[in-house]
């Protein structure tokens, strides 16, 4: 509803024509991305993780962890986050991102990495100790 009431309030330019326009910005610095390389490698969070519950008091920080995951639904790219190590006990990823509709080759990029790694093999972390976790 806020949506409907920006766009007809007459906010069309202060706020969507803006929107559109950065997410234009992206969508060329990725393309020329694209140009030099097949996929782009990038964390998955600015930050450690985060045990269970940890941050429920702070939607701000939970919405700030995944501002990395955004720009690939902004500008309509293929992603995937794989495994790639540990904060402590608390498993850490980054993902990578390809060309619009090229997700053989993330799948591909994805499977490679995990074949030469042992990430995704090692134990879960415990979540005993986690405040807030549901049994």
């Amino acid at each position: 509803m806020l949506g409907t009431y920006v766009l007809s309030a007459g906010y069309y330019d202060a706020f969507y024509l803006k929107a559109l326009q950065v997410r234009t910005l992206m969508r060329r610095d990725y393309d020329a991305a694209f140009e030099r390389v097949d996929v782009v490698a990038m964390p998955t969070s600015p930050i450690p993780p985060f045990k269970l519950g940890e941050k429920t008091d702070d939607p701000l920080q939970m919405y700030l962890a995944d501002i990395f995951t955004v720009s690939a639904n902004l500008v309509g790219l293929p992603g995937i986050s794989i495994p790639c190590g540990f904060a402590g006990n608390l498993p850490i990823g980054f993902q990578l991102l390809g060309r619009p509709f090229d997700e053989p080759t993330i799948l591909r990029a994805a499977d490679a990495f995990e074949r030469a790694t042992d990430f995704h093999r090692r134990t879960r972390p415990e979540l005993k100790d986690s405040p807030g976790a549901k049994r």
